[in-house]
């Protein structure tokens, strides 16, 4: 399978990149819609990151054109018996926010996680504050099926947290 496009590749997750990973998990305007808490993480805690989403099929997205690492993209959590994974994804270069990157890799991890792995089930998690994220999911084909209600406090206010999720026979329907 080519893990690629005209506009972008994937390059398997190598120990080299834990600097880059450790860069945009300590950029706080990158993480503010990924995750609950705003803390800084340390070397130590990227190494952990690291160790954790090598274990899954986790690949850095790079920009063709420019040859520039712009994000990451993983299937963690595998479960080969159950055949489902969640998907975490982050496009941490902000210079390519908002041009269907994210999008764009999302198609490429869908189309092998339900024709190559034969996965039956993939999720992911958004925040409620999201909705740009949750708009382009629902347009991939994901169902909200649950939220976390006021399961974290930003910016002085309780967010939600949906859980979102793609069947294989629905992801095969959008794409005849």
């Amino acid at each position: 399978m080519v893990f690629e496009t005209d506009r972008i590749y994937f390059r398997k997750l190598a120990k080299d990149d834990v600097k880059t990973l450790y860069n945009w998990h300590n950029d706080v305007e990158v993480f503010t819609n990924m995750r609950s808490s705003l803390d800084l993480y340390n070397h130590e805690d990227i190494e952990e990151f690291y160790d954790k989403i090598k274990e899954g099929k986790s690949f850095i997205i790079v920009n063709k054109e420019d040859n520039r690492d712009i994000g990451n993209i993983s299937l963690v959590g595998l479960n080969f018996r159950q055949r489902h994974a969640e998907i975490l994804l982050l496009i941490g270069e902000k210079d390519y926010w908002g041009q269907g990157y994210g999008k764009e890799a999302f198609r490429l991890l869908l189309n092998y996680a339900f024709k190559e792995l034969n996965l039956h089930r993939v999720s992911l998690k958004v925040f409620s504050f999201n909705q740009k994220a949750k708009k382009m999911y629902e347009n991939l084909g994901f169902t909200v099926e649950g939220k976390l209600r006021e399961s974290f406090f930003r910016h002085g206010e309780w967010h939600d947290i949906y859980i979102m999720s793609l069947l294989q026979q629905e992801y095969a329907e959008l794409n005849e």
